[in-house]
């Protein structure tokens, strides 16, 4: 019989086991009868001869509640030793010798592959003892392969039967040696897996979050849920259960872990090579929805492979929420193909390209100076959003109101109906520009109707910039005094809330300005003085001019 080096320190073991089992030379089967049997203190008083009796439990010789004997009865026990000069008997040893000895006579010629599944019910100096179908097996602690920190009373195992010995009646075990030998066959199994890149049936064992462990073979590996399925990863557990034969192929093995990667569509023909040959950007197929997420919509091609039609590409309105609003689970729609990735297998889809566009319709109907009515989408920093036969308008702050105080946030709530102006229509970037204040009469129209270039204004300063001052009229109304158009003044000596008096210089309506200066009413009150002195040369020269300033 070929073993390994542990041959010698094994037979030392089976015989500690031996004579544990043995416990003294005594120790032998003998013939006995029953002579009294005491229900009360449950044991029966069994003759061993040498008028010598032995006290058997009846638990040993009861079956459902029903003893097997009766007092008179032949019984062979087994007599393992003394106690107060009583034999030490048992029915139960007797009954578990013959199993051994039935079990070594039917296995001694192919014992090694024999594999026993039982418990470990105690330990001695050499190792453990095993049981299993009332069988006591002997596992050295050099085949045992537990830690030395390790439970091991009561534990459940598999080992492998190494050596029987039928002078002694014992059986030895190990643990180790199984362990080996199925990871040599699992070694064996994975190798020609991989190397054959083979296409097997296995049965699935376990169904996680992540994907399916399979057995092939005897080796157990994993279905990661991104190898089920062409369209991506997808939830097992709705598609298998436990106890499904699939067909898979083995793809990878990762020594360190020891785990083996199978593959369900590595076994499919690949659908995106149909995808790539078949499809270009720009072409329109009909689709189906399968999911939809927040974010956007899944669609089947029917081949399995998944489309992703994101909210942005749902529809031309931009305030898309929820794709739940437009679309639902198996909908038949046509999309546009905009995107075939082949390196990341990745199709992305439109549906807003195949529909008419809002700004088009726009376009059709309106031009830059029409006057409509439009709805408040939203309200910004800057101004506001105005819905408009399916399109959006803005409306800056700043063509709200004449008042350049006044915000869109001031005077407009989301929802709310505005009469607004189409200022400008940009049709390269798509952006339409509206006003309402060209709705309203300008505070500079009006102003000019009352007033003349050349007349006298007063206002107060509202802002002093580098170029200039700007200073508020009457109404709201703000005029500019340009750097070149202060003197006499020096603006140095300017402030913010200072009242100030000059003379009309431009009104421009067009361009709704107007601009005012100190420096020509300074000259147009030195002429008024000239023309006093030429008409009343009865008066000094000094008398005027302190006329003129009273």
């Amino acid at each position: 019989m070929a073993f390994d080096n542990e041959l010698f320190e094994e037979e030392n073991f089976a015989e500690m086991f031996a004579a544990s089992e043995k416990q003294q030379e005594t120790s032998r089967i003998v013939e006995g009868e029953i002579v009294e049997i005491q229900v009360a203190e449950n044991r029966a008083l069994v003759g061993v001869g040498d008028k010598l009796e032995g006290v058997l439990s009846l638990d040993e010789i009861s079956e459902n509640g029903e003893l097997k004997f009766k007092t008179g009865d032949k019984i062979k026990v087994m007599v393992t030793g003394y106690y107060n000069e009583r034999p030490k008997i048992s029915y139960k040893k007797v009954l578990e010798l013959q199993k051994t000895i039935d079990f070594i006579e039917k296995n001694k010629e192919n014992f090694e592959e024999i594999i026993i599944e039982g418990i470990i019910t105690k330990k001695n100096r050499g190792g453990f003892v095993v049981e299993a179908d009332d069988i006591s097996f002997f596992m050295p602690r050099s085949l045992a392969a537990f830690k030395e920190t390790d439970e091991v009373i009561g534990r459940k195992i598999k080992a492998q039967v190494v050596k029987i010995d039928e002078e002694q009646n014992s059986i030895v075990v190990s643990r180790r040696k199984l362990f080996n030998e199925e990871r040599k066959k699992k070694k064996d199994i994975i190798d020609k897996l991989l190397e054959e890149s083979a296409i097997v049936e296995g049965t699935i064992k376990k169904i996680t979050s992540y994907g399916m462990f399979v057995d092939v073979g005897g080796v157990d590996g994993l279905v990661h849920y991104n190898e089920i399925s062409y369209k991506g990863p997808v939830n097992p557990s709705k598609l298998y259960k436990d106890g499904d034969v699939i067909t898979v192929k083995a793809i990878s093995y990762d020594k360190d872990k020891r785990h083996l990667s199978l593959s369900i569509k590595a076994v499919q023909s690949d659908p995106w090579a149909e995808v790539e040959s078949e499809l270009d950007e720009g072409d329109t197929i009909t689709v189906t929805v399968s999911n939809v997420e927040a974010y956007g919509v899944f669609v089947d091609l029917g081949n399995d492979i998944e489309g992703f039609l994101h909210i942005s590409e749902i529809s031309w309105d931009k305030n898309v929420k929820n794709p739940a609003d437009y679309l639902s689970v198996g909908q038949e729609i046509d999309v546009e193909v905009i995107e075939i990735n082949s390196k990341t297998h990745k199709l992305r889809v439109s549906l807003k390209r195949l529909l008419p566009k809002p700004f088009d319709d726009f376009m059709k109907k309106h031009r830059e100076g029409d006057c409509v009515t439009g709805t408040v989408t939203s309200l910004t920093d800057f101004g506001a959003f105005v819905r408009i036969s399916g399109v959006e308008g803005l409306l800056h702050n700043q063509d709200i109101s004449w008042d350049k105080n006044v915000k869109c946030r001031d005077l407009l709530k989301v929802g709310e109906e505005i009469e607004v102006k189409i200022a400008k229509i940009s049709p390269e970037d798509q952006k339409i520009s509206l006003s309402r204040k060209a709705l309203l009469e300008s505070p500079i129209d009006k102003f000019a109707t009352t007033h003349k270039i050349n007349a006298v204004v007063s206002g107060t300063i509202r802002d002093i910039k580098e170029f200039g001052v700007f200073v508020s009229l009457e109404n709201g109304i703000d005029a500019l005094i340009r750097d070149e158009d202060l003197s006499p003044l020096v603006k140095s000596e300017l402030s913010v809330g200072q009242k100030i008096e000059a003379v009309i210089a431009v009104i421009d309506t067009r361009r709704d300005r107007i601009r005012l200066s100190v420096k020509k009413l300074d000259y147009i009150k030195n002429q008024a003085m000239l023309e006093d002195i030429n008409d009343n040369e009865s008066h000094s020269l000094g008398d005027l001019i302190k006329d003129k300033f009273k």
